[in-house]
């Protein structure tokens, strides 16, 4: 006769739910030691907690030592696991919350990065809005790539993205914020600092090695549509940033965040009336399940306060 397993984990108690908040913070902060502020708990404890998760679950999450930290493949599910538990326990409390017609718990909020420098972006002014609104909403703000806030707002790990718009899905509502500029930027040795721009195409370009987005983006789009040569990928504007400043490599910046480089005699934009392309910034939400009241309200405060401004 088979012997049928007992469950190693049984019933989720409260500190089940806490151990998984710490594992979470660990791996988003890519180790213990970073997560020491995220948690304001010493290393030493949060050590201790991953490991009382681990003989809780009967499993070995993650490798630490010299090496560095790093998930083991089941350490990668649970971790997949753990956002998904986390974000329907936020949901809960959420819908509670709507239901005494008031706000509370968290609100996370993720944003594309180096939006700040955007004079046309209004995010603070929306924050200070909303902080107003719901004072006892813990207001989250976290920074990530395009595709990342995306998966973000779908699994229910954030509850408003603010993204360029680059493609369209079915599950998510998008409400249009503002717009950015970005132009094609070389460093100060680059060989296109001397040539003449009346002679400069987008043909001509593709002699120049090029330094783009390595994700699906606006960036992505212009330059497979141009069809520059791309010999080196960046994750993020600063990675792109520094790409150019190596004076080896072409890449598109908005021109906002890149002012101060130019500034500084450090990159020039090349050409900017032929070789540019706008984004157009959006607030994204799931369409269902219907948003929360707080994320409702700070919706408002980011239509209110980028109408205001127009």
């Amino acid at each position: 006769m088979q012997v049928k397993k007992k469950a190693v984990l049984g019933q989720i108690s409260d500190m089940d739910l806490r151990l998984l908040r710490v594992f979470r913070a660990v791996v988003d902060c890519g180790g213990m030691a970073a997560a020491e502020l995220e948690l304001n708990i010493g290393t030493s404890t949060v050590s201790r907690h991953i490991k009382d998760l681990e003989t809780r679950l009967g499993l070995t999450l993650c490798r630490r030592g010299r090496g560095g930290f790093a998930l083991t493949p089941e350490g990668h599910k649970i971790y997949e696991q753990t956002t998904a538990l986390l974000a329907a326990t936020d949901a809960f409390r959420s819908g509670v919350d709507e239901i005494h017609q008031r706000m509370g718990g968290a609100l996370h909020v993720a944003m594309f990065d180096k939006t700040a420098s955007n004079p046309a972006a209004h995010i603070a002014q929306a924050i200070a809005l909303f902080s107003r609104q719901a004072p006892d909403v813990a207001l989250n703000l976290h920074v990530g790539t395009l595709t990342a806030i995306e998966r973000g707002v779908l699994d229910g790990q954030y509850q408003i993205g603010i993204i360029p718009g680059h493609r369209s899905s079915d599950a998510l509502e998008y409400a249009r914020l503002f717009d950015e500029t970005m132009l094609l930027y070389g460093g100060a040795d680059h060989p296109l600092m001397d040539a003449d721009p009346q002679t400069l195409d987008w043909d001509s370009l593709r002699a120049y090695p090029f330094a783009g987005l390595g994700y699906h983006s606006p960036n992505m789009e212009i330059s497979q549509q141009v069809r520059l040569t791309r010999k080196a990928t960046g994750f993020d504007q600063e990675a792109i940033a520094t790409l150019i400043l190596s004076g080896q490599f072409l890449g598109f910046l908005p021109d906002h965040y890149a002012e101060s480089f130019v500034r500084a005699g450090q990159m020039r934009a090349i050409q900017p009336t032929l070789f540019h392309y706008a984004c157009q910034f959006f607030a994204i939400t799931r369409r269902s399940p219907q948003p929360a009241r707080a994320t409702r309200a700070f919706q408002d405060c980011l239509a209110k306060a980028h109408t205001a401004a127009q």
